[in-house]
Parts: structure tokens; sequence; C-alpha cells
């Protein structure tokens, strides 16, 4: 899946991978800034609350999944059909 629109890995960046993995080869760093943040409990991740209830996504790897990518544009698709009202 490499050079799809779904995919893209960025072993130069000085944070690759910035999660642990065992799969570093199919690490997706298309969502690098996961859009899905905003949604806090309704973005469908694995994420905690820190003590001072901020979100802390260290653990979640759905944004840097490939088989994910559709999932997420769906949730967007979901997101913006309802702000439209």
């Amino acid at each position: 899946m490499q050079n799809s629109h779904k995919f893209f890995r960025n072993e130069a960046c000085a944070y690759f991978p910035c999660h642990e993995t065992d799969d570093p080869e199919n690490f997706n760093c298309l969502f690098c800034y996961c859009p899905l943040y905003c949604l806090g409990p309704d973005c469908g991740g694995d994420f905690r609350l820190t003590p001072a209830g901020v979100k802390d996504c260290t653990p979640c790897m759905l944004p840097h999944r490939p088989e994910n990518y559709e999932r997420i544009v769906e949730k967007l698709r979901l997101v913006c059909r309802k702000r439209a009202g």
C-alpha cells in the first residue's frame, strides 16, 4: 500500500514511529495529527485521560494502521453531516 492515498510512512521524521509498534513497516503517518482528537470520547480510539483531564492518545494506534483509513474518513463524514444540519 506504499505510495497510496491511504498510506504514507515518513521514516525521516525525528519522531518515527511516534507510538510503540511491532510493525514499523505498516506504520501509517498519513494522520500524524489525528483528525479525530477533537471528538473527545467519541473519537473511537484507545485513549486515556490524565489526572488533569487531558486526553492522552499515547496507546492509540487507530490513525496509524492503514486498514483504519475508511473508518476515519467515514467518522469525519458523519461529523460534517451533523454540522451541516
